[in-house]
């Protein structure tokens, strides 16, 4: 009796359809950056699991360089990792923006070529435009996937410009 009632708590605490395993709901908002009229909230859409990211210095005038903080615990193996990006305001498509991160044959990151079960940590710095964030509210949906089509994370963020 004691072994299925452990089996019986294991499987509610894990199952992503119940309250307790990740499907019961929403992730949290999480803010990555907020300061001098920059507030930049990120929420995961990935119904499995959460992540964290930050960046540095909050300004309306981003630089060509913008340093940040990513992690993540692997649910599959890295070969490959691409990035798309879409930005939206006011319903309409602004930007779209797909980004090879990790190619077999010419790995960028030392986190190219993990392995499921391990931590990404990312801390530094991210090509930008160096453009200055005209005022107002946009819609950003940033996707990170293997070259499997499976999602490593995913986030619909809110930057909110005055």
């Amino acid at each position: 009796m004691k072994g299925f009632t452990a089996a019986l708590l294991l499987w509610t605490l894990i199952s992503p359809s119940c309250s307790g395993g990740g499907g019961g709901g929403a992730w949290p908002t999480h803010t990555a950056c907020s300061d001098s009229g920059l507030e930049v909230l990120y929420q995961s859409c990935d119904p499995l699991q959460d992540f964290g990211f930050s960046i540095e210095e909050c300004s309306k005038e981003l630089k060509p360089n913008v340093n940040i903080r990513f992690g993540i615990i692997l649910r599959e193996d890295i070969k490959e990792l691409f990035l798309d990006l879409a930005l939206m305001s006011k319903g309409s498509s602004v930007l779209n923006f797909s980004y090879p991160i990790c190619e077999e044959a010419l790995p960028k990151f030392s986190f190219c070529g993990r392995r499921k079960g391990e931590q990404i940590y990312y801390a530094g710095p991210v090509n930008s435009l160096g453009i200055e964030i005209p005022q107002g509210e946009y819609q950003v949906l940033l996707e990170l996937y293997t070259e499997k089509r499976s999602t490593v994370a995913c986030a619909n963020a809110t930057i909110i410009c005055s």
